[in-house]
């Protein structure tokens, strides 16, 4: 099976097409224990998933070829990506098992897989399971078959993790927060954290029914949530994804703050107060703006290859704590081990608070440039690569980057979650950008 079977955040299509059928999830289970017993011998995985309707099949077709492979299967039901991270540590599992599709709409889903110590699974074990997905399922003998079991206490557990990342004598009385679950796995946890830390709370979109998860809601779907806020004469606004790995928020004046900004707020603050480990690890997409203004402050940045893998790659090599991505995806390594939506607007909150300072005023010291993002839909059977290879599309970014002349820079990439290929330009002239960025965007969709 080819390697492009897992993403760069694990496998993910459409329930009923390749490759994402209750078959698949089956054998991908049966693989998955196997390598993991063949390392670590005989023991536990926890599998969680999010709200979609698909996950009660799959999270069944899961623990099937779990149980096949002789590993015992401990089901957490709905909860966010991160918490799965977290509770596959303290549970001393061998494994964790996500069943989402992120931000993308409830006919999709998706699987994600976290190794012993929370972090995304390694590649030898990546290769390993995809060499057994072309293998025929051996199912060990009765007596060794594995065990399911629940964990009822999956959501407690993780709302008293997210509240210790925090100082233990802080609290948020005297703050009005809004929430926007995104119908999705923070529908329990995020009300939860901010209640239990004395802010008073607003929420909307935390009633899942299996098919409204992410639907015209949650970060990707902003301005709902801009409106309570302001409604509601909130302090500020925070908007999680479907799976709730990451957040983005806004401010009491009603304006987003994305991820970009959330990263400067927190680099700026620790940096400030002499806490920022080493600098800022960015990616490909990460607005010119933040990187000028953490560069003004002596703080350094680099950007990695879009994807959180890459970014916490970056930061394991340069022994950094704080990255992530314009999209919310924030990672904070001195509090957990991957992405976290809660915990980062938890640490958003937590230097609101400790520098007296509203968000508006703490994220205004970064001037963000004007940027503009083009989706394209591949067709079935289209190949990203190709198209950006074409000599009408290179020909097209040289015209555009020689107009720009330095003031601005220009990138072309295929999404790792979705079918398209994303055109972005960024500059200092936000007519400008706008104009070049449809000008490629339209020779890239002739191409395809």
């Amino acid at each position: 099976m080819a390697k492009s079977f897992f993403g760069t955040d694990g496998v993910r299509g459409p329930v009923g097409s390749e490759p994402i059928t209750p078959k698949t999830i089956v054998h991908l289970g049966w693989a998955l224990g196997s390598v993991i017993k063949k390392h670590y011998g005989k023991g536990s995985v926890l599998v969680g998933k999010d709200t979609r309707v698909s996950g009660y099949l799959l999270e069944s077709a899961m623990e099937a070829g779990l149980s096949s492979a002789g590993m015992d299967v401990v089901m957490l039901g709905p909860l966010p990506t991160p918490a799965i991270a977290y509770l596959t540590q303290t549970a001393r599992a061998n494994a964790g098992v996500v069943i989402s599709a992120s931000h993308n709409p409830y006919s999709d889903n998706g699987i994600k897989f976290f190794s012993a110590n929370g972090s995304k699974i390694s590649d030898q074990i990546q290769t390993e399971i995809e060499q057994l997905m072309d293998v025929p399922i051996e199912v060990v003998a009765s007596e060794d078959l594995g065990k399911a079991f629940r964990m009822d206490d999956a959501v407690g557990r993780y709302v008293e993790f997210c509240k210790g990342t925090i100082p233990r004598r802080m609290n948020f009385r005297g703050l009005k927060v809004a929430l926007d679950c995104a119908n999705g796995a923070a529908y329990q946890s995020a009300p939860a954290v901010f209640h239990e830390l004395g802010a008073e709370i607003e929420v909307i979109n935390n009633k899942p029914n299996g098919y409204n998860i992410n639907e015209q809601c949650g970060s990707t779907h902003i301005a709902g949530l801009q409106k309570l806020v302001l409604d509601a004469e909130c302090d500020i606004g925070i908007a999680f994804d479907g799976d709730a790995d990451r957040v983005m928020m806004v401010d009491r004046q009603g304006n987003v703050v994305d991820g970009d900004q959330l990263l400067f707020v927190l680099a700026d603050s620790l940096h400030k107060q002499g806490r920022l480990k080493g600098g800022v690890v960015g990616t490909q997409m990460s607005n010119f703006g933040m990187q000028k203004a953490l560069e003004s402050r002596g703080i350094p940045f680099v950007r990695a290859k879009v994807g959180d893998r890459y970014v916490m790659q970056e930061l394991h090599t340069r022994d950094w704590a704080l990255g992530g991505e314009s999209s919310g995806h924030i990672i904070c390594l001195d509090k957990t081990t991957t992405g976290d939506g809660l915990v980062s607007a938890l640490q958003v909150v937590t230097q609101m608070t400790f520098m007296q300072k509203p968000l508006h005023e703490l994220a205004s010291q970064m001037q963000m440039y004007p940027q503009t993002m083009i989706n394209v839909r591949l067709k079935p059977g289209s190949s990203a690569a190709d198209v950006l290879a074409r000599a009408e599309v290179q020909a097209s970014v040289n015209e555009k980057e020689a107009q720009l002349q330095g003031r601005g820079r220009i990138l072309l990439r295929a999404s790792g979650t979705e079918p398209l290929i994303r055109v972005m330009v960024e500059g200092d002239d936000e007519a400008e950008v706008a104009s070049c960025c449809q000008h490629i965007a339209a020779v890239v969709e002739k191409q395809v």
